[in-house]
Order: C-alpha cells, then structure tokens, then sequence
C-alpha cells in the first residue's frame, strides 16, 4: 500500500495502478462502515484508492470541526489489511490553498433535510469530491447508504457534470442493537450510547406501519416522531417522510420514501434513513 501527501505524489502513482479503479473518499476515524465500501471495492477494481481528509468546508461554524475524531495511524493499518492500494492524506492546505474560490453547487437537491440545517455544508461536500474525482480520476466511487442525501447529491453531481465515474452505493452497515456506524458514535456515553439506539427503533418503527398498509406519509412521520420523543436524552432537529429522488417531502398517500431523521444524543449529531417503497 502507497501513501501520499500531496496531489503531484498522487498523480504519479495512481498512473501506475491497473484500471478499472475505485475509490473510496473518507474523513478517516474508518470503522466497518468504511471498510465495508474498501472490501466492496476490492471485489469489483483492479486497484483500490482511498481519501483520509477531513474536510473543513463542509463544517459549519458551529459544529464539531475542532473536535471530530481522528486515528491516521490506525486507519492506515486497517487498510493495509483489507487490501487498498494507494492512501491520499493531503492537508488542508494541499486540498485548498489560499484564497480558495472555486467552489461546486447542486441546487434543488441540497435546499432540503441535512441542506435546511447545515447551510454551505453540502457545497462542501461537492466540492471535495469534485476535487478528489479530478485527482484520483477513479472509474467507480463508493458511498454508503447512511448518508443517503449526500449520496443523492453526488449522484446528481456526477451526472451533471459528466464524470465519466460509476457511483456505487453500498447499505447501511449497523451494530447488533441496529445503531447505524458512524465516527461520530465514539463521543457517546455509555447512556447516551444505549439512547442512540432511538434513531433506528424510530424507522423501523414506521418502516413497519408502511409493511403493514399504511401509506399516508403524516402518520408514518407521526411514528418515528413519537418514537424519538419518548427517549429523553434525544433533541429531534428533523424526522422526514420524502420522495426518494427530488428529496422533496411527501404529503398524503405514498409509494415509497425515504424515512430518515437527524437527531441530537448529548453533543453528539446523528442521521439515519431508511427507504420504503419499491
């Protein structure tokens, strides 16, 4: 496994790596999650590339930037033992520069859920992976289902702008209890550990009414929500029954849906979702 710094480091070695080649952008802190999408990788790309960047760009003033976990020198082991070729660790002055301008949108995508909440975050996003699309030049990136809008969004991104990438979304990986991974589970408590637990029980909650015949989409918002209040420890930001492709939020009798929520343990902010509906 080869790891760089910079992008000049990185173009020289990525020019040697057999194609079709994948990559797989994080902000390091990996766990299964990430290393699922690594595995998935390896099993369809000749080789393997993945980001550890942290990016600042998607991180509003007030949120957790300063603080956001992180283990390089865990997260390079863990790779080396699932197989990854080539490691890119920039800095943010190596990603940005000064006087950094130049930045990537998707419009209607990005006005709902998390983009209602976290404004600039998903331009952040964009942008980062735009950037490491252009530098990586993968033939397959690799996302994962938890984070369902940024999926969407990239998606759209992709399309539009005609990289010529295939964008593979891989399902939620969740502990036994049905906690959805994430990096961000390591600031919980062991109670507030145990309250997370809420997010998941709140979609299957709802996710059962829907198997069972319900399709108004207010009354399987009202489930999930009435889930989340009866967990104290947790503050809902937003609980959302919405149409799959535009994001928009559903109103009256429904086919499918995402069903995703954003919900507040302690300090600690977490999202899950899942999807309804052929």
């Amino acid at each position: 496994m080869k790891t760089v710094n910079s992008a000049a480091e990185l173009r020289a070695a990525r020019e040697s790596m057999a194609s079709p080649f994948g990559l797989v952008p994080t902000m390091g802190f990996l766990h299964e999650g990430h290393l699922s999408l690594v595995r998935r990788a390896r099993q369809e790309c000749s080789s393997v590339g993945v980001s550890i960047f942290v990016n600042p760009a998607q991180f509003g003033p007030t949120e957790d930037l300063d603080t956001y976990p992180t283990n390089l020198d865990q997260d390079l082991e863990l790779l080396s033992g699932e197989g990854a070729d080539l490691v890119w660790t920039p800095t943010t002055t190596e990603m940005y520069g000064r006087r950094y301008q130049t930045w990537v949108e998707v419009e209607d995508l990005t006005r709902y859920l998390e983009g209602e909440i976290r404004e600039g975050h998903f331009r952040g996003v964009t942008t980062v992976v735009a950037k490491l699309f252009n530098s990586f030049q993968p033939d397959r990136a690799y996302f994962g289902q938890k984070d369902a809008q940024q999926a969407a969004v990239i998606l759209r991104m992709t399309h539009d702008l005609n990289f010529p990438i295939e964008i593979i979304v891989c399902p939620t990986v969740r502990e036994a209890d049905g906690l959805a991974l994430s990096s961000r589970n390591a600031s919980l408590a062991a109670q507030e550990r145990q309250a997370a637990t809420v997010l998941y029980r709140a979609l299957t909650a709802a996710t059962e009414r829907f198997n069972s015949g319900e399709r108004e989409a207010k009354r399987l918002k009202a489930e999930m929500e009435a889930v989340l209040a009866d967990e104290p420890l947790a503050r809902t930001e937003y609980a959302s029954v919405a149409d799959p492709e535009t994001l928009e939020e559903s109103h009256g009798s429904i086919e499918q849906a995402l069903l995703s929520m954003a919900v507040v343990i302690g300090k600690t902010r977490l999202i899950d979702n899942i999807t309804v509906g052929d």
